[in-house]
């Protein structure tokens, strides 16, 4: 029978009473992994970049998130926040996305395709298969 050490699991909790738009949840998920001010990417890109690994508290192997409140950021991250993020990407995308962009913000702005919420869970989902869980 061999020993092995215990894994260290961490949950980090995100508050969504404090996610009003798709910065605040920058700052949200931040601090709750990296603590006041800590940094746990600002972009779809960089937030995919910090599931892989390395924006982690030394000595986390394992975690899950609890998204408290997750359903008041539902619609704090609904089509209106997902219009400005896409108005946003739109105005400094690279030309050959401008249509594509253009056309997720004609769907958001009449309330139909993904959200900035549909987003965030998406990336959860792909990067870290059941680490995300939803309280309230």
């Amino acid at each position: 029978m061999t020993h092995t050490e215990p894994v260290t699991v961490s949950m980090f909790v995100i508050q969504g009473s404090k996610v009003a738009t798709l910065e605040d949840f920058w700052r949200e998920i931040g601090e709750a992994v990296n603590g006041p001010g800590g940094y746990f990417g600002r972009n779809l890109d960089a937030f995919i970049d910090c599931l892989r690994g390395g924006y982690f508290p030394e000595g986390t192997e394992e975690f899950t998130f609890l998204w408290r409140g997750h359903e008041q950021s539902r619609r704090s991250l609904g089509y209106p926040e997902t219009a400005r993020q896409l108005e946003l990407r739109l105005r400094r995308c690279h030309p050959t996305n401008r249509e594509r962009v253009a056309a997720e913000l004609a769907d958001a702005r009449a309330g139909t395709g993904p959200t900035v919420f549909d987003w965030l869970v998406e990336i959860f989902e792909d990067q870290t298969p059941g680490a995300l869980q939803f309280d309230g």
